[in-house]
């Protein structure tokens, strides 16, 4: 079983990169979707009990929040595989001025996550790392190189 760990500032993609790459075969778990910490473990719990891939969509932005992640899965048997979605301030607050509604995130929170953002290691614990850039309505994925 597979638990997918998403990072990266807001407006980069993962969402619709989610819903482009795992949709029909794995649960999204997303504090977006369900505004607590007590509910997305629920269904991370639920996901562990019955064998199901997950993908956290979050920013995932620090070691502490996605070490939580990692440990449980792990605990469990599950692969452990991250994205990083490349996180270009510029580009993602011209995304985030895009949306409506809810889904438009103050810039101020934008700032604040590339401010706190960490990228990810393998030494983490996960079992593959991968680098995505979105750019023009496409994903590139490729390999973690321990650089960016």
């Amino acid at each position: 079983m597979e638990a997918i760990i998403f990072c990266g500032i807001q407006a980069t993609g993962k969402t619709t990169f989610f819903k482009e790459s795992f949709f029909n075969t794995h649960m999204r778990i997303s504090l977006d979707q369900l505004n607590t910490r007590n509910k997305e473990l629920r269904f991370i719990e639920t996901c562990i009990q019955t064998s199901h891939p997950f993908v956290i969509d979050n920013t995932n932005s620090s070691l502490e929040e996605r070490a939580k992640y990692i440990t449980i899965a792990k605990a469990n048997n599950f692969k452990v595989i991250g994205y990083y979605f490349q996180s270009k301030i510029t580009d993602a607050i011209k995304r985030n001025n895009q949306r409506v509604g809810k889904e438009n995130i103050p810039e101020i929170g934008i700032r604040g996550t590339f401010k706190r953002l960490v990228l990810p290691q393998i030494a983490e614990g996960f079992d593959e790392l991968y680098y995505v850039v979105a750019e023009n309505n496409t994903f590139t994925v490729n390999k973690w190189l321990d650089e960016v």
